[in-house]
């Protein structure tokens, strides 16, 4: 199917890709601004795609990627998860060493 080679190539093409309601400027859900939140806290470059604005990745990432809900945070082609993961690796301290980022 198409939209799951364009899904794939968006992944593969992007170190780090958070797929979201809305765009990090304006997010369109509480748990797409708090993602965004905490990724800008380790102020690294990341791509996102607005689903809001994108039907078909909205309807077909879910299966793509057994994940039901957005955000979902994709670094170096694994899915990470949706809010509450990215939440969770943040407080404890993972999510540093997922991004293999040292902040200044």
């Amino acid at each position: 199917m198409q939209i799951f080679d364009k899904i794939k190539k968006q992944i593969n093409n992007n170190h780090i890709i958070l797929y979201m309601k809305g765009d990090p400027e304006n997010p369109q859900c509480g748990f797409s601004d708090r993602a965004v939140k905490i990724i800008l806290f380790y102020k690294i470059k990341f791509t996102y795609i607005d689903v809001l604005k994108n039907p078909d990745i909205r309807k077909y990432l879910p299966k793509y990627a057994n994940w039901p809900t957005f955000p979902q945070l994709w670094i170096n082609n694994k899915l990470i998860g949706g809010y509450d993961i990215l939440y969770t690796l943040h407080n404890n301290g993972k999510l540093k060493n997922i991004l293999n980022f040292e902040k200044d």
